[in-house]
């Protein structure tokens, strides 16, 4: 088998780590695997060469290859899958997520939207690469079930989704998320800001500005708390 390369943002492939992710990438773009690689400890070897047979996946073990593709002492399988694109739905909800940088939020983000079932996510860069192995671990496979499109400004979302209603989430945000508070329209963008500043001010002028309740014990809830509160309101109400 050919050595593999420590995963770079620029390759062309990446790596679900982990018997989970393997097995939703599997289920989801079987055609897009190159290889799926186990380890001679991992204990459900037949049920992972089943789901390979039924795919056409080639399935190999390799277990020096793990000591250079993970840390996690508990990974024993590894999927390689080149990297694909994906466009926003024009009339679905998106979340959009505007300079994302922690990579353990956006994977838990990603796996959060997917539970609710907001499945269309833009990103404005610069932000974390959301095909890192560990955005994909922290998302447990579930970015699999996501469509994800990268813009280079919020203006460039905008302008290519001019139909959806703004929401963008601020601490002094001018409506309290709440029952009866917000009588949404669809299709609607949720906008958070990043894990440092939130949004800038001038989100404020480009839609209805939202905020989360919250006690003053606390400075601002973790970006991926506060994405999981607010899209599970608006896709519920």
């Amino acid at each position: 088998m050919k050595d593999l390369q420590v995963y770079k943002k620029d390759l062309d492939y990446s790596y679900a780590l982990g018997a989970f992710g393997t097995f939703e990438l599997l289920a989801s773009h079987p055609e897009l695997i190159t290889q799926v690689i186990v380890h001679s400890e991992y204990k459900d070897k037949n049920r992972l060469q089943a789901a390979c047979n039924k795919t056409a996946v080639s399935l190999v073990q390799n277990d020096r290859i793990f000591k250079r593709l993970s840390q996690k002492e508990n990974c024993l399988v590894i999927a390689q899958f080149l990297k694909y694109a994906c466009q926003l739905s024009d009339t679905k909800p998106h979340v959009v997520l505007v300079n994302p940088s922690d990579m353990g939020n956006l994977g838990t983000i990603i796996r959060t939207l997917v539970g609710i079932g907001i499945v269309d996510l833009a990103i404005i860069t610069p932000a974390a690469d959301y095909w890192n192995p560990k955005v994909i671990r922290a998302s447990m496979g579930a970015i699999f079930r996501l469509h994800i499109e990268t813009f280079a400004s919020f203006a460039e979302y905008q302008k290519r989704n001019s139909s959806h209603i703004i929401y963008p989430f601020m601490l002094d945000g001018d409506i309290q998320l709440g029952i009866n508070s917000i009588k949404h329209g669809k299709p609607y963008s949720l906008v958070f800001g990043n894990e440092a500043t939130g949004l800038p001010e001038h989100f404020r002028d480009l839609g209805l500005s939202v905020q989360i309740p919250q006690s003053d014990m606390v400075d601002s809830l973790n970006l991926a708390v506060s994405v999981g509160i607010g899209a599970f309101w608006f896709a519920n109400n």
